[in-house]
């Protein structure tokens, strides 16, 4: 069965120079007469279709001037190369699909082809790799971001005066490459993901957005558990027993840290507001510093005898608990 031509001005009762509040009006109009839950009459339900398909097409300045530019010639679109199939076709709505079944053949001959890129456009995601500082910190790291975007010619139509662009070569759409500077916030971890509005896939209906999914890469020498950064401190024999004051490596710089007298290893300090800042707000964590004795690969001779004397001294034995 031929498909025919659908004349959506007509549809509507507007005249082709109509504009959008015009449309809109003629829309709403003929929406609410023939809305199948006000109707009584037994067309009102094919009725409604073909006013909100004519609006869908009215109201959309790329599918217009699709329709307009190809005007009685679309069979020629339709059924040359690279024609859109006229059914199973389906949408992407910024990551809602939608499916074209509702529509007649005509529009699916014309439009099937636009895919995703009717409405508003895909959401895109990367991946960022920062180091522990740059999470720290805060950073603004420099993309080159490639997409499909409306072709600058035909602005997404795919043809122009009747015949197919010759810019896009009929497609309506072009890669084109973007170098984008984003802001990576202070505090953000590993699975995270940075939203930047408006940088993603174009489409009629305006860009979607650009979704960043951050890892950060080990760090020589803090760990990080939530908002807190653990780091192991090794301390000498002699400023475990005796104490001492020693420097702490931060990521905000040195700090002095007391080591108080008879120090065992493995234990663990705290100090407050040193660790990584909150990706929402208020007090940082904590900064856990563990000590660890560490002793020297070789002894002298006067050390060994020191150790002698001190192991005399001592009688108590740290494993009796052991049996």
């Amino acid at each position: 069965m031929a498909v025919e031509f659908k004349d959506y001005y007509r549809t509507l009762g507007v005249d082709r120079s109509a504009d959008d509040k015009a449309i809109k009006s003629a829309y709403r109009r003929l929406a609410r007469k023939y809305h199948p839950d006000v109707a009584k009459g037994k067309d009102s339900g094919e009725r409604f279709k073909e006013v909100a398909e004519a609006y869908e097409v009215l109201s959309d300045p790329v599918k217009r001037q699709r329709y307009d530019s190809l005007g009685p010639d679309w069979q020629r679109y339709a059924e040359g190369p690279g024609a859109p199939s006229g059914s199973g076709v389906r949408v992407e709505y910024g990551g809602n699909i939608g499916d074209l079944g509702d529509f007649s053949e005509f529009f699916r001959s014309i439009f099937g082809d636009l895919g995703v890129r009717m409405g508003r456009g895909r959401d895109v995601s990367a991946n960022v790799e920062i180091t522990l500082d740059e999470a720290f910190n805060g950073a603004r790291k420099t993309f080159t971001l490639e997409t499909d975007d409306p072709c600058p010619a035909c602005r997404g139509s795919g043809h122009s005066r009747g015949r197919p662009c010759a810019a896009c070569g009929g497609g309506g759409w072009q890669r084109s490459r973007r170098q984008l500077e984003v802001k990576i916030p202070a505090g953000v971890r590993t699975g995270q993901q940075v939203r930047v509005p408006g940088e993603g896939g174009g489409a009629s209906g305006g860009r979607g957005d650009l979704y960043l999914a951050v890892t950060v890469a080990p760090h020589p020498l803090f760990e990080r558990s939530g908002d807190d950064l653990h780091l192991e401190l090794p301390i000498t024999a002699p400023e475990a027993a005796l104490g001492a004051t020693v420097e702490v490596p931060t990521l905000r710089g040195k700090v002095s840290m007391k080591i108080p007298p008879a120090t065992s290893s493995g234990r663990t300090f705290r100090v407050p507001g040193y660790g990584m800042p909150r990706i929402r707000g208020g007090s940082p964590g904590d900064q856990l510093v563990k000590v660890k004795i560490v002793m020297p690969s070789e002894l002298t001779e006067a050390e060994r005898q020191l150790y002698d004397t001190l192991k005399a001294l001592r009688s108590d034995n740290p494993r009796a608990y052991l049996g």
